[in-house]
């Protein structure tokens, strides 16, 4: 590479080598051959692997709720809805690897549990603006939060015509 690396190109590229092969590939040696570089770039950004490693868990943290709610809050438009196409709609490689990695690490395991609250915090507050009781609210939040998690698991994919058949039945059965 003719240009320096940035600590940004770094989690970059380990959340490209999570989604791929997973936590085991968050390692400076593999991914600076990634990167055509030495290892020393990634010790200029990081002090050790565990700054790494968190830095990958906030990147993941912004770009799977924040960034995702910032879209949904912009669009304006049944937010609910756009919620669900988005979330159900993504490649969700990420997310099944960050989930794995939380079965072994403590702190991808304490990042899941933060950003599952955070989730569930929003899809609560939409279903409040929906005119939900909070307590109702609270339970189906939970509902669709489980449906999104069994579904990102899962894997296996199916069409786009019947994603979008589904999500609106899922729509219809939380709002009635």
């Amino acid at each position: 590479m003719n240009q320096q690396l940035s600590a940004d190109d770094w989690t970059g590229q380990g959340l490209k080598a999570l989604a791929e092969s997973g936590f085991t590939a968050l390692k400076a040696e593999p991914l600076a051959k990634a990167m055509g570089v030495s290892r020393g770039s990634f010790y200029w950004h990081f002090a050790d692997l565990a700054a790494f490693h968190a830095a990958v868990l906030k990147r993941w943290r912004e770009i799977a709720a924040e960034r995702i709610i910032a879209d949904v809050e912009a669009a304006g438009d049944e937010p609910l809805k756009t919620l669900l196409r988005r979330s159900f709609g993504a490649r969700l490689d990420l997310e099944r690897a960050v989930r794995n990695w939380a079965a072994f690490d403590a702190s991808a395991q304490a990042a899941v549990r933060a950003i599952d609250r955070r989730r569930l915090d929003y899809i609560e507050e939409l279903l409040r603006k929906r005119g939900l009781a909070p307590a109702t609210a609270q339970a189906r939040a939970q509902i669709l939060y489980w449906t999104f998690l069994g579904f990102a698991l899962s894997g296996p994919s199916i069409t786009a015509a019947r994603l979008r058949t589904m999500l609106d039945e899922l729509l219809a059965m939380v709002s009635a």
